[in-house]
């Protein structure tokens, strides 16, 4: 009775048969890297505040759907042999960065106007945004040995 047991798959955390945290991590891939993009903007346009606005709500979306994905990855990395291998520790490694980094960067986005984005502010952009598209990348080759 135990045999058949030791030879049925892992599966990981799914809605029909996708990955949840697969679903999850493009969302905060692409605000966080939106809030590279509203800095600059913000930036580029003396100072004009609606694009601080925007890298505010972008960030709170990006940690929002993080920390929804941050939950759900350890448990799909502890369940499957196939996500550990390769790049699979540099990916979680990566992504956690990459949220602390933007946890502190919205802290320093709410200042109040050109403080919250010229310098320190947009360094964290830059450093977030590298370290989630890295995470990311990384995160391809996990997926295909899951399927």
């Amino acid at each position: 009775m135990a045999e058949p047991m030791a030879k049925r798959p892992v599966r990981l955390i799914s809605i029909v048969r996708h990955p949840v945290y697969s679903i999850l991590l493009p969302v905060p891939v692409v605000c966080f890297t939106g809030v590279l993009l509203t800095d600059i903007a913000y930036l580029e346009s003396g100072g004009n505040l609606i694009w601080l606005a925007f890298s505010s709500w972008l960030l709170l979306a990006g940690l929002i759907f993080g920390a929804m994905a941050a939950l759900v990855l350890p448990i799909d990395f502890m369940r499957s042999p196939g996500v550990r291998r390769g790049a699979g520790w540099a990916h979680v490694l990566l992504f956690y960065a990459a949220l602390l980094i933007e946890l502190l960067s919205i802290f320093i986005h709410s200042r109040d106007g050109w403080t919250a984005v010229a310098g320190l502010g947009l360094t964290l952009s830059i450093v977030g945004g590298v370290l989630i598209l890295i995470a990311a990348w990384l995160h391809r080759p996990a997926v295909k040995v899951m399927r």
